[in-house]
């Protein structure tokens, strides 16, 4: 998304100015003095900015729109000790800019040049502030380089970024941590194009989000290079480094399938990795064609307490298969959970994160309907679960499209229940109010008509609206933005319960 300027406010009505001429003395010392401000102006310390986001008021930067990133990783062999890196970011201005800031957090800065020349940088908050040796005009095509190290140590009140693996690393950056990874405009309605080469030693395997785009085996390192054919927020940004297997299939229509696996474990992995195909024919079924150029799922050993879909290559704890306390059922319903997110959240990415129900909604209503269709879990008694807990959902978290912000800390406390099965739930309500059919057809057009761009809350109510017929407003007001659960359409005797519903044994996201 393009973060436009303000257009300047219009002068205020007044008679013509009958003033004197100024003397030639005093024009000399007004103009002085408009220097003086200049440079103050220009003097005036670095801070932070954000594009204002409500939840994460610090996350991107005004002033540019990222067309791509391409970020060099050289991977030192072990996973305790900083990366070598380089971040390439091709921007078009969006206005004039003295200077711009990119969210980056975590790493060594070494030197930063825009459109090949030096410029001086500084740290503001989490903001990399870069001044150029010439502003830039709005409207220009401007490249910046950034040499700097990615460090896979964090603090203890840092979450995500890199994860590190028994053999390697992998990346979890949502909601705001690809900035502790590599310098960016680290919010969802910056959508790019990105290019990953990561240099590992031999015996290492590399894989990133999009197609291969080669492998050059130089004396005892092997670089390996990704890129992506659709644009891509920088929180589903994932790089693989471990010694892997990468099992290859066909999905439908021919779409390549690779998935990555410790080589140890290929074997007994392969059952679960089989599945991936007939999932996302399942989910073509309904809502159309899948909207990237490959997929796989990503087994990664290592503790992270939730899955992620990461584009085109989605992020699971490997445990999460060998854990024989997890029904089979239950395992698949989660697989198509990060699968439908690839249309519902990578695809058609949230234009803020307040609309991040509109991901995590969909992608758990269609892991209920799987596992309903599959397993014989009918998605009524979720729902009426769902419903007797919402109240309290709301009271706890806000509703679903308007979460309560972070606990100070713990930036990842936005992911709640309300913005799961409570907005799974609203998206139930939406469906008894207007029918199968027209939510049906609802859901195919939205993620048509938002392929590889932004949404908002208020663009899915419009669409609703139309389709439906009439005006859905208030309906979603109700179910979105209320304090209390509105009556569910269909089913009057559906109360809240005395106390809450038990959680799901995994956290998803």
């Amino acid at each position: 998304m393009v973060h436009a300027a303000h257009p300047p406010l219009p002068a205020p009505d007044r008679p013509p100015r009958t003033t004197p001429k100024a003397s030639r003395h005093r024009k000399a010392a007004l103009l002085a003095a408009a220097v003086s401000v200049c440079l103050l102006a220009a003097a005036a310390p670095p801070e932070p900015l954000g594009v204002g986001d409500r939840l994460f008021p610090y996350l991107g930067n005004p002033g540019y729109d990222v067309a791509s990133y391409d970020l060099s990783l050289t991977y030192p062999g072990t996973n305790d000790k900083p990366l070598q890196a380089v971040t390439t970011i091709d921007a078009w201005t969006t206005d004039d800019l003295e200077r711009l800031n990119l969210d980056f957090a975590h790493g060594t800065v070494r030197s930063v040049e825009v459109d090949g020349r030096p410029a001086d940088f500084t740290s503001a908050g989490d903001d990399l502030v870069v001044t150029p040796e010439h502003p830039l005009t709005e409207g220009s095509l401007t490249r910046i380089t950034v040499r700097h190290t990615s460090d896979p140590v964090y603090g203890k009140d840092q979450q995500g970024g890199w994860v590190r693996t028994s053999d390697g690393l992998a990346m979890a950056n949502q909601a705001d941590a690809a900035h502790l990874v590599f310098p960016c405009n680290d919010h969802p309605s910056d959508k790019a194009m990105f290019t990953f080469r990561i240099t590992a030693p031999n015996g290492y395997t590399a894989v990133a989000n999009g197609l291969p785009a080669g492998a050059d085996r130089v004396g005892t390192t092997t670089t390996w290079t990704y890129r992506t054919r659709h644009p891509m927020a920088t929180e589903l940004a994932q790089v693989s480094i471990g010694r892997s297997a990468v099992p290859r299939r066909e999905g439908p229509h021919g779409l390549p399938v690779r998935d990555v696996v410790p080589a140890s474990d290929r074997k007994a992995l392969e059952p679960w990795l089989a599945k991936t195909p007939d999932q996302i024919a399942w989910m073509e079924s309904k809502v159309g064609r899948y909207p990237f150029e490959t997929y796989g799922v990503l087994m990664a050993q290592a503790s992270t307490g939730f899955e992620l879909e990461t584009q085109t290559l989605s992020l699971f704890e490997k445990d999460l298969f060998t854990e024989p306390a997890y029904p089979q059922w239950y395992i698949e319903s989660i697989m198509v959970h990060e699968l439908s997110h690839q249309w519902f959240g990578d695809s058609v990415t949230p234009r803020s994160w307040s609309d991040v129900w509109l991901n995590e909604g969909h992608a758990t209503w269609y892991e209920a309907l799987y596992a309903e269709e599959t397993a014989h879990r009918p998605m009524e008694d979720r729902m009426k679960a769902a419903y007797g807990a919402s109240d309290r959902w709301r009271e706890a978290g806000g509703p679903p499209a308007r979460p309560k912000p972070p606990v100070p800390g713990q930036k990842i406390s936005i992911f709640r229940p309300s913005i799961y099965d409570g907005a799974a739930l609203a998206l139930y309500a939406l469906r008894q109010e207007i029918g199968r059919p027209a939510f049906e057809r609802l859901e195919r057009i939205w993620v048509r008509e938002h392929q590889d761009a932004t949404a908002t809350t208020a663009d899915f109510v419009r669409l609703a609206s139309a389709i439906a017929g009439r005006d859905l407003s208030g309906f979603f007001k109700a179910w979105l933005y209320g304090e209390k659960t509105p009556p569910m359409p269909g089913h009057p005797d559906w109360k809240q319960a005395a106390s809450a519903q038990p959680t799901p044994p995994r956290a998803r996201r």
